[in-house]
This record gives C-alpha cells, structure tokens and sequence, in this order.
C-alpha cells in the first residue's frame, strides 16, 4: 500500500505539482494526427494535466499547440478560423502562429505595435507515428524525440486509436502492467461463446497456473515477465516492457493460448493525464516485419474493442452511467463479467474504483511486483526532477524494446532466453 502522502504526490499532474513537472520532461501524447489531419483544417480542442489547450495545423503543415482562450478578451479559440499560418479568434480577429505569437488584430490601428507585446502558451510538437506529441517541460530540458520502433514503421504496418477514461491516470497505467488479471477477468466460461475478446476456458492459458511476477528494472523502467507453469509441466512466460512514465509494450500473439487470431505483432498503451480525475488512453500495435498489419479497426474489434464502441467525443459507448451495458445472464453463462469487450472489461474495473482511489486502503499480493516497482520509480523519478536532475527515459535508451511470449524449458532463466528479442 502506499501513505496518503505518496499517493497525492503520485496522482496530481496539474502544473506546479510534483508529478506534473516530472511529466511535463517527457513528450506527451497530445492527440491523434488525423484529428488535426487537414492544413488551415478545423481546430481541436485538447486538454493535458489541467491545462486547456488548442490544436491546428497551419497551412505549411505545421502544428501547434497553444492556450485555448485568447489573449484579448478570453474566448475560445477552437472557435477559431485556421487561415494564412495561423488561427485567428472570431472575435476581435485576433490572430496566432503555432509559436503563440499574435501576429494581427484585426481591432487595431494599422500602425499599432501592441500585437509584438502578446503571446499566448504555446508547446513545441512532434508528429510521429500517427500522434502529435507535445512537451510541457523547460525548453533547455527538452528530451530526444519519441521514437518507439511502433512511430518509425510504415502506416501500413501499424495503427493508433485513442479513448476517454474516467478515472485518474495512474489507476488506469496500474490495470495495464497488471498481468494476474487478464486470463481472469477476461475469462470466457464457454469455448463456443462469439463474445468479442477473453480466454477460451479450455485453453492452456486460462488453465495454467497462477502467475509469478519478475521485474528487471532498467535505465527506462523495466521490463517484466508473467511465468505460468501450464499442463504438461511447461513454462510460459508472456514479457512486457515498462517505459516511463506511462508506456506499456506487450506481445499479442496469442492465439496458440485461446487469445484473438491472426500474426504476430506488438501491441500497447499510454496512459496520459487529461486532469486529476481523467485520463487519454492511447492504443497501438504494430509489426515489424515485411507484411502490413491486419486492418486496423477489425483488429481493434478483435482485441476487445472496435470503432463502434465510442462515440464522436472518444468516450465509450458502454460507460458508468450506464453501467457498462453490463448483462447479468451473459455474466452466469458466457463471460466473467458480462461485459462485452476486453477493453471495456478493463475500463469498467478501472473506473468503478472512483476517480481516485484511496492505495492505503490496499491489500497488495505477490503478483502485484510490477505496480509496486513502477510507484517506486515515479516516485523517484518525482524526486530526481525535485532536485534539479533528469528522469529515467529521455535519451534514446527505450527505442528498441519489445515483448514477446514463449515456452520456455521448465529450467531456463527468462530474462536470460528472450533477452535478445526483447532488447535486439
């Protein structure tokens, strides 16, 4: 369990926090390229650890990120026009660059000098793999690029989704490197069952053993395996990586063990801070082989969640206030939970805990190692930066890290075996 005092230093990201300077050194997902797709296209709003912000991409392609409200009067400017590289308010026609500079006021006297006197917030950008990344932090600490191995594939070979989460950050990253759960919670009850995602229960995976959780902490987080010993005295151990601060890499080839068909590939998140009580979830896969990924939304829906189950906002369709669509007869004769959908599975577990759940309160178990490691290093991570150093995960130390899922003899050492896959 954690104190109190950890816990609030952990779980508040707003500018000023602890938490939130230590993230704001990192590049942060600010949202998906094809929302802000089209040059001079219509802008987007954007929020990232309480601060209210805008997107557009100018008309020579470039994007900015800037303070929603304008300088002038405080309105907002996704009400904006996005015209002649920069984004004019329609209400005084004041206007912007990507840089935050106010560049025309339209109100004003040709020869007034008062626009070289404003300038909005504004936040450099990176559009890379299909997301547009920001960085909040001191322009003299700004890391190198993002470049996972999943942003520098072809389009073809890989795909990027997002979706709101109503809960906290940190809750939601905690459920994702979170291995006991997923043959359990996602459980099928029938091999036949045309429910979308979840574990056939007569495969090896949902019939092997509870799992042990070892932890190889690394220079960028650490990665991680959970060993199940599965029938036949055989060892299967299924490795993920933790990126700090909120990165998640994970193998998806399971169909041998009763998961979601089709050809290796890898796949993950990113958990990242809308507001103390909200958070953005960013999903990925790709291959990096030869061959294109499978069509993205139908893998998608194979995994657990398609396009059908959000709506124009990113928010899911099946959500608290309606209770996840859950279906109590579904629950007793074909799934776990009732709940269609992996992901939303996973949602539901994560949200109805509260916005910000209280970890004092906690009763933590062995197969809990990798959410306890990965409290410690943010917590030092959070202490690094307090005292004037770099957190873990700004070079380019974490661009080759993959997972990957094996059998194993009953006797070798994981880490040992997978370790050339895992860090080629």
């Amino acid at each position: 369990m954690l104190t109190h005092a950890d816990n609030e230093l952990l779980v508040r990201t707003n500018a000023g926090t602890p938490m939130g300077e230590t993230l704001r050194r990192y590049w942060i997902p600010a949202c998906l390229s094809s929302e802000v797709a089209e040059p001079d296209g219509p802008p987007v709003r954007v929020k990232l650890m309480g601060e209210d912000l805008v997107a557009f991409r100018d008309t020579s392609g470039r994007v900015g990120l800037i303070d929603e409200f304008c300088a002038h009067r405080r309105t907002s400017l996704w009400l904006g026009r996005n015209e002649e590289c920069g984004l004019r308010c329609v209400y005084h026609g004041w206007k912007y660059d990507v840089d935050g500079n106010c560049v025309d006021m339209m109100n004003e006297p040709a020869e007034s000098k008062l626009k070289a006197d404003v300038k909005l917030k504004a936040y450099p950008t990176v559009d890379m793999g299909g997301v547009i990344w920001a960085y909040m932090g001191p322009k003299d600490k700004q890391p190198a690029e993002p470049r996972f191995e999943w942003t520098q594939v072809p389009e073809d070979r890989r795909g990027v989704s997002k979706n709101v989460q109503e809960c906290n950050w940190l809750q939601a990253l905690e459920a994702g490197v979170d291995t006991a759960h997923v043959p359990i919670l996602h459980r099928l009850l029938t091999s036949d069952s045309k429910r979308r995602g979840g574990y056939n229960p007569n495969s090896e995976f949902a019939k092997g053993s509870a799992p042990v959780v070892e932890v190889d902490v690394t220079d960028y987080g650490y990665r991680y395996a959970g060993i199940r010993i599965l029938p036949g005295e055989r060892k299967f151990v299924r490795t993920y990586q933790y990126v700090m601060p909120f990165h998640q890499i994970r193998p998806e080839d399971m169909t041998p063990y009763g998961g979601p068909p089709g050809r290796p590939f890898i796949s993950g998140h990113m958990w990242v801070p809308t507001d103390d009580e909200n958070c953005m979830v960013y999903n990925w896969a790709y291959t990096f082989d030869e061959t294109p990924l499978t069509e993205w939304e139908a893998l998608e829906t194979s995994l657990g969640r398609g396009p059908g189950d959000l709506d124009d906002n990113f928010l899911n369709v099946r959500n608290k206030s309606n209770g996840y669509m859950i279906d109590r007869e579904v629950q007793k004769t074909e799934t776990f939970t009732g709940i269609e959908g992996v992901n939303n599975q996973d949602q539901a577990a994560q949200e109805m805990m509260g916005p910000i759940v209280d970890r004092s309160k906690e009763f933590l178990t062995a197969s809990d190692l990798a959410i306890v490691q990965m409290r410690r290093l943010l917590i030092q991570a959070v202490r690094t930066v307090s005292d004037g150093g770099d957190p873990p995960a700004i070079a380019d130390n974490y661009y080759m890290a993959r997972a990957v899922d094996r059998f194993i003899g009953m006797e070798d050492n994981w880490l040992e075996v997978l370790l050339p896959e895992i860090n080629p």
